[in-house]
Parts: structure tokens; sequence; C-alpha cells
């Protein structure tokens, strides 16, 4: 969610900058963008057709998140020329490590658990159970690098509740700054 919010303000704000400048808004020139919805679609699939979740089993489960964060990863470096795109990669890196070394899954603590929809009392999470789509409930201690894990989330002020890693928000922050950054206008063909 995160990212996408991060889409849809970079492409408001792109758009607002170019009003601003008199010229249209124009997306970035991207190589490859079905890469980026080949990365994203398995997540989605998982994540959010209903009964999917149940009926895959933990070890494929487990290999969707880390393949499509290199799928991603393939994207960025094929437009790492683009504004934005070295911290988005920055991002997809620090994600792929933490999710590399717990076993194909995004680790958060019982206690950030029970503060999302869906969790329990800190007390009551099982370590080692699986949390959402994504992420595995794992005590601090537990889990390797714990700094990269799922642990920020949104201030109170904020209705919507989710958890999220730093790489998480190098990635929005590079999704922002590509879709915000202005391109020249296209040059025009004398005939």
């Amino acid at each position: 969610m995160i990212l996408l919010a991060a889409l849809l303000l970079g492409l408001l704000a792109g758009w607002g900058l170019a009003r601003r400048q008199g010229r249209p808004y124009r997306a970035p020139p991207l190589r490859h963008p079905w890469l980026a919805a080949a990365a994203f679609l398995p997540q989605l699939v998982l994540g959010t057709v209903p009964g999917v979740q149940e009926r895959v089993p933990a070890q494929f489960a487990a290999a969707i998140l880390p393949a499509s964060l290199a799928i991603f990863f393939l994207f960025g470096w094929l437009n790492r020329g683009a504004a934005g795109m070295p911290v988005l990669l920055a991002g997809l890196v620090l994600n792929l490590a933490v999710i590399t070394a717990n076993g194909g899954w995004m680790p958060i603590s019982p206690e950030m658990a029970s503060q999302l929809p869906g969790g329990s009392a800190p007390d009551a999470a099982i370590p080692g159970s699986r949390f959402g789509d994504k992420d595995i409930l794992l005590r601090p201690e537990d889990t390797r690098l714990e700094f990269l894990a799922d642990r920020f989330t949104l201030p109170d002020w904020i209705r919507y509740r989710v958890a999220f890693s730093l790489g998480d928000i190098l990635v929005a922050a590079g999704a922002f700054w590509l879709l915000l950054s202005p391109r020249a206008p296209m040059p025009r063909h004398s005939e």
C-alpha cells in the first residue's frame, strides 16, 4: 500500500508541477514496463483474492515474495538511469536481503503486529506463524537483519494501519521521485 500511495502522490505532484510550469504531464519513458506488472501480479493475487492465501502451500508462498522482488529489481535495473530509480533499487535490495535472510517472509514483531488489523496481543502471538500475505511473526531477537523488518507504522492520526520497512520507504521515495520529475517536451520532428 505504501508503494501505491507513493505512485498516486507522485503522479498528482508531477501533474501539478507540469501544470504550474504550463506544460503537459508526461509519464517517464520506462523500458519493459511489463516486468513491473509481472512482479506485482503474484503479490496482488496472493494478498487480495479471497481463499488464495489458504490454498497456496507455505513453501510456494515463501518463494513468491523474493521472486517478485527480483523481477522488480530487474525492471529497476533496466531503468536505472531514470530519476529516483537508484533510490528505489536500494530499497528493493534492503527488502530482498531481509526477506531472503528470514526464509522468504518479511519479518514483523508480535508487538508491531498487535497494532495492525488482525493482530493479537503480543504475548498471544505464535512466533514463526504467517501474518497476512507476506509477513512472518518473529521476535526481534530471532529476526535476521531485524533493523530492515516491517517495524514502522503510520502516525496515529492516519486511520489506515499498516507496517512497513526501511526498504519500503526507499522504494516509495524512489517511485514518488520518478513520477514527480519533470521531463522535457518531446522534440518535434520536421517533415
